[in-house]
C-alpha cells in the first residue's frame, strides 16, 4: 500500500467561477484539482451530481453556496471527504429576505437582465465600499466571473438557493478535519456564521482573514497559504493500492 493525496475540489459561489481561486496556487497541489460547476438545481441533485462524478475521496473547498453544497455533501456520504474547507459561507436555512432576492433575481433575469449587471448591483457586498472603489482589477474579475457563468446557470443557482434547508443543527455528526474560513468584513456571510458552524463541528478550526465576501480572490496568497498549511497538519493521505 502506498499513501496519495487526497484532491482538492474547489466548490466556487453563486455567480462566481474558477478564477476566485485562481491566485491561491493551487494547481501545484499533488493530488490535483477539480472545480466542478454547480449547475443543478436543487440541492439534493448537486449533491448527488458531485458523488457521481467524484473521486472516492476529496478535499472539499466551498465558498459560499459552495460551502453550503460543500456540508451537504458531507452529511450525505462522510466517507467520501477526506477535509472540509468552508470558505464566507451560511449554515443556516435562507430566511425571507433571501428567498425574495432569488426569486426577484429571477423575474429579473426574466426580463432581460443578465448576469454581469447582477453581479454589478451587489459589488460592494461582495467586496466592500473601500475595493470597490479603489480596485478596478477585482471589480472586473468579479463582473467577468457573471459574465462567465452566463444568465442560464445563474438561474439555475438560484433555483438551487431555493431549495436549501438547515445545516447547521446537523453539523454536530460530522468527524472529519474541518477548517472555517470567514472574512471579517464580509456582509454577505459575516464572521458570526462562521463562529456558529465551528461551535457545531467537533475540532473546527476559525481563522478569520481581513477580507469581505469574495475572500479567496481578495487575500489568495494568505488563503491558499493557510489551506495548504491545514491540509498537511490534518488531512490524512488516502490509501491506495
Amino acid at each position: 500500500m502506498s499513501a496519495s493525496v487526497p484532491p482538492l475540489t474547489l466548490l466556487a459561489g453563486m455567480n462566481c467561477t474558477a478564477d476566485l481561486w485562481a491566485d491561491a496556487g493551487f494547481d501545484t497541489e499533488g493530488g490535483g484539482v477539480i472545480r466542478p460547476t454547480l449547475d443543478r438545481p436543487s440541492l439534493r441533485a448537486q449533491v448527488e451530481a458531485l458523488l457521481a462524478d467524484l473521486p472516492a475521496q476529496s478535499v472539499i473547498v466551498g465558498h459560499s453556496l459552495g460551502g453550503i453544497v460543500g456540508m451537504a455533501l458531507a452529511l450525505a456520504a462522510p466517507h467520501r471527504v477526506a477535509g472540509l474547507c468552508l470558505v464566507s459561507t451560511n449554515a443556516k436555512a435562507p430566511t425571507g429576505a433571501q428567498r425574495a432576492g432569488w426569486t426577484e433575481w429571477i423575474r429579473r433575469l426574466d426580463d432581460g437582465d443578465d448576469a454581469r449587471s447582477l453581479q454589478q448591483s451587489i459589488l460592494e457586498p461582495l467586496l466592500g465600499e473601500r475595493l470597490a472603489a479603489e480596485r478596478p482589477d477585482l471589480v472586473e474579475r468579479a463582473l467577468s466571473m457573471g459574465d462567465d457563468t452566463g444568465d442560464d446557470l445563474l438561474r439555475t443557482q438560484l433555483e438551487l438557493q431555493l431549495t436549501r434547508v438547515d445545516l447547521l443543527s446537523r453539523l454536530s455528526s460530522l468527524r472529519m478535519p474541518t477548517l472555517v474560513v470567514s472574512g471579517l468584513d464580509d456582509v454577505i456571510c459575516p464572521p458570526r456564521f462562521h463562529t456558529e458552524i465551528v461551535a457545531e463541528i467537533d475540532g473546527a478550526r476559525l481563522v478569520s482573514l481581513d477580507a469581505g465576501h469574495l475572500l479567496p480572490l481578495e487575500r489568495p496568497r494568505e488563503f491558499g497559504d493557510l489551506v495548504r498549511s491545514w491540509c498537511a497538519q490534518r488531512v490524512r493521505p488516502a490509501a491506495v493500492a
